[in-house]
């Protein structure tokens, strides 16, 4: 990048080397240890004046910014605000005891911003906090970040108006409509924010910091390169409340992190059919190691959005305390709580390949260590039709030395009989209970239990 005439230098960096069963570069993150401090209260914040707050946010941004490398300074005390739009070259660093309280107001997410939702490119209320074709960008520190629920839980419905928004949406997205043109922000669309969206960023750092509750998907790296998250933790247990979507992200750490989540604790995702077609870009080389998930509907979820294709995924030595049972007609697995759950459909294409797993432990689960269902549709297989059949390429799946107390099944592989799963590797798996069969598997070649 290069400095402009007044700026101080661009913040250090540390390059973190991942020994992984696959060649995974080095990941190279900021550190802006020797970074000018901007402390908020210096641009005027007040505790619970949000107005004054939102100005002394943007102002500080700004000020690390022009610096080159500044860290945005959050003192102890509760901060009320709205949106925060990150900017290249700035921390924003949250001191023991600070915590941002994030508004519930829809309308100060306004004007749109170009996001994505559920694997579809949009204009669309800006994330709580937002980086857009950012490099060297980090969240810091041991402080909180926290949302108001107030309205968007009233969200989580699904009334006629918001079910016909998102097949518009799907249906632009299907006919190549631009982007620009697909306004989601209007009323009764009702499509929640993300907390943390990093959109088309490089070198990105989230560190130490606790994020409680969420209008929707936690931490959302998009179509980025070189992140890690370290030592966070998360709470957040509405709808659609996974903890971490790296969608069409490449080279990406996550470890010594806990998941406390409404939905899955990690979501490796590559965007939706058409969309995801059109970008072409993977999401690949993942590695996500000393991590506990307290509670969860999968540790691993791929999908369903993998249009773009996901390869190089190592999970290994983490500790799931338990999934949520419960029964629906959509799944065969009557359940959820899976260790690694790979999803699918006719519409996707993209493949899945070279997921490994190893060295996991769990209480009880209401799934089994495997699940693999190519035919997940979930409310859109009846709302909008297929408008081309690709078919997804699954293949290299290896789960390791798993140890499980109490689960519904070991592995289940439903497949597609045009396109088969092809190289399934479990090797001691272990799982002391069981409540039905052990392995179901339909539509699969070369599996492999040792």
């Amino acid at each position: 990048m290069t400095q402009l005439p007044g700026q101080t230098s661009l913040p250090a960096t540390e390059t973190i080397k991942v020994n992984a069963p696959f060649a995974m570069p080095g990941i190279t993150v900021p550190d802006f240890s020797q970074a000018t401090g901007f402390d908020i209260r210096d641009f005027g914040a007040v505790a619970q004046d949000k107005s004054a707050n939102d100005s002394a946010l943007r102002s500080a941004i700004a000020a690390a910014n022009r610096a080159g490398a500044g860290t945005v300074i959050i003192p102890p005390g509760e901060w009320l605000c709205g949106p925060i739009h990150l900017r290249s070259n700035v921390n924003l660093h949250l001191t023991a005891g600070a915590t941002l309280l994030f508004s519930e107001n829809p309308s100060d997410y306004l004007p749109a911003v170009k996001t994505s939702w559920e694997g579809m490119e949009c204009y669309n209320y800006s994330p709580l906090i937002y980086a857009y074709e950012c490099s060297n960008v980090a969240i810091s520190g041991k402080g909180t970040l926290r949302a108001k629920l107030d309205i968007w839980q009233d969200w989580y419905a699904r009334p006629k108006a918001h079910m016909d928004a998102i097949a518009s949406l799907y249906h632009m997205a299907s006919k190549d409509i631009a982007v620009e043109e697909r306004q989601m922000a209007y009323e009764g669309a009702n499509l929640r924010p993300h907390f943390i969206q990093f959109n088309r960023c490089q070198h990105v750092l989230v560190e130490g910091i606790h994020i409680q509750d969420s209008p929707f998907w936690v931490l959302h790296p998009y179509m980025c390169r070189d992140v890690v998250l370290r030592h966070v933790s998360v709470s957040a247990h509405g709808h659609n409340n996974d903890g971490v979507d790296p969608e069409m992200t490449q080279n990406m750490l996550i470890e010594h992190c806990t998941f406390d989540q409404g939905d899955d604790a990690i979501a490796v995702k590559a965007g939706r059919n058409q969309d995801a077609w059109r970008l072409h870009t993977p999401c690949r080389n993942i590695v996500m190691r000393h991590c506990r998930i307290k509670r969860a509907h999968q540790l691993l979820a791929i999908g369903s959005e993998l249009s773009g294709g996901i390869e190089n995924i190592w999970v290994h030595d983490c500790h799931f305390d338990g999934g949520e049972a419960f029964t629906s007609d959509e799944h065969k697995y009557r359940g959820t709580g899976n260790i690694v759950f790979i999803k699918t459909n006719e519409r996707r294409g993209g493949f899945v390949r070279n997921i490994i797993v190893e060295r996991v432990n769990a209480d009880t689960i209401g799934g089994g260590v495997l699940a693999i269902d190519t035919d997940v549709l979930y409310q859109w297989r009846t709302l909008v039709p297929t408008y081309e059949r690709r078919l997804t390429a699954i293949e290299n799946i290896q789960i390791a030395d798993i140890t499980v107390n109490n689960a519904a099944f070991v592995s289940q592989i439903s497949g597609q009989a045009e396109l088969p799963v092809n190289g399934v590797q479990l090797s001691n798996l272990v799982v002391s209970a069981l409540s039905g069969d052990a392995f179901l598997h339909e539509h699969v070649n070369d599996v492999r239990i040792e």
